[in-house]
């Protein structure tokens, strides 16, 4: 399978009650090339209407971020645990998790990402059964062979601005990490669930 035919799944799926009261399902969207993914919790009323992860205010906060990095937002790959947005923008149910997991996890294995950088709570509960981001955030976790880095979601520095510096300091960090990953170095790990 390759991610235009995940693509294509995600836009006529109805896996899920989600399916009846979306405009559009939001399927990844980047360089399927990238060295790491991001993954959000779900799509929001901007990325309903259009289809599209991460364009509205959260993901001009993300870009912004990625820009401050000297990282261009076609370089990498954005996805969401859930592909449809929740009424009211409340949180996904485990029900509705689960009906997309195989999606995330089939754009996982196509990109084969050095790095996978949760953004917020409810993905880090989803991807790996943790909470508490902000207690976590800025720490690599390994699972099975694959590399997280968690941060907060962008969303976040909307209700709180002083946030804004931490997600920027977050991801100059995980682009740090993976340069460092690049050129052979090997990174500490904060938690590892593998073991």
């Amino acid at each position: 399978m390759d991610l235009k035919k995940i693509k294509e799944t995600v836009i006529k799926c109805t896996k899920c009650e989600l399916a009846t009261t979306r405009t559009n399902s939001v399927p990844g969207k980047g360089n399927f090339q990238s060295d790491v993914i991001f993954v959000g919790e779900a799509p929001g009323k901007n990325e309903d209407k259009h289809g599209e992860p991460f364009i509205g205010i959260a993901g001009k906060r993300l870009t912004e971020s990625l820009e401050n990095a000297k990282i261009s937002r076609e370089s990498i790959y954005i996805t969401n645990v859930v592909k449809c947005r929740p009424p009211k923008n409340r949180v996904p149910s485990t029900t509705e998790r689960s009906a997309c997991s195989e999606y995330l996890q089939q754009e996982i294995a196509i990109i084969k990402p050095k790095i996978i950088c949760i953004l917020g709570n409810t993905a880090f509960n989803s991807i790996l059964g943790g909470n508490e981001i902000t207690k976590y955030r800025g720490k690599i976790v390994k699972k099975d062979n694959q590399l997280y880095f968690l941060t907060i979601h962008p969303a976040a520095t909307i209700y709180n601005q002083k946030l804004i510096v931490t997600l920027k300091n977050d991801i100059l960090k995980l682009f740090d990490l993976i340069r460092d990953l690049k050129n052979g170095k090997v990174i500490p790990v904060d938690i590892d669930y593998t073991t």
